[in-house]
């Protein structure tokens, strides 16, 4: 059995390392609060609308890296599984509602594929190939993400039945959804802004 502490530990260590939000933070240099523009998200999308590609390839970077250091220092210190999904878990967590930054953080699309990534590979490459498809497709990057993270999950369970990085997946996939209402509201009406299409309204 995990020890409770410890998972804890891996939690919190993971919640403030992802509260790291490298779109407010680039923004903060420029003088500027992502926030304050285009979907108000602290995300990498919003990042790209606001201030061009290579800002938000920075971002989405950053955003990665996170995520995966988050896992592999708690892989380094305890070896175990459910250690590393509370670290994943803090930090997607973070990211969404970030300590430093009054709980406004972005959606945690790419936190979420980087802890992927660092848990189950094979999970994440479903995760991404269903982004880009839909992507390439729709060019919503919102219906993009509900679907990536429709079939992380449904891709956990048929891989690893139940378990910790099953439940995890539905944990975060849950949350990426809900953080999405506002989106898929537009996407019902119709008004979403597709990639590379100027702000409506």
């Amino acid at each position: 059995m995990p020890d409770i502490i410890y998972v804890a530990i891996c939690l919190i260590f993971g919640y403030l390392f992802g509260s790291l939000n490298f779109a407010i933070v680039y923004s903060k240099l420029r003088g500027d609060d992502i926030r304050k523009h285009g979907s108000g998200n602290a995300g990498t999308t919003n990042v790209l609308r606001t201030y061009g590609k290579g800002p938000a390839a920075l971002v989405l970077i950053l955003d990665i890296s996170k995520g995966v250091i988050a896992v592999l220092i708690s892989r380094l210190i305890f070896d175990n599984g459910i250690y590393d999904c509370a670290a994943a878990l803090g930090a997607v967590l973070g990211h969404n509602f970030p300590l430093y930054y009054g709980f406004k953080g972005g959606k945690g699309v790419a936190t979420s594929l980087a802890v992927l990534i660092a848990l189950d590979w094979v999970v994440a490459l479903v995760a991404l190939a269903t982004f880009i498809i839909v992507a390439l497709i729709t060019r919503y990057v919102s219906l993009s993400s509900i679907l990536a993270a429709v079939a992380a999950v449904t891709a956990a369970f048929i891989s690893h039945k139940v378990d910790e990085f099953s439940i995890f997946c539905a944990i975060i996939g849950t949350l990426c959804v809900v953080r999405h209402h506002s989106n898929i509201a537009r996407l019902i009406k119709g008004t979403e802004n597709k990639l590379g299409q100027k702000k409506k309204g």
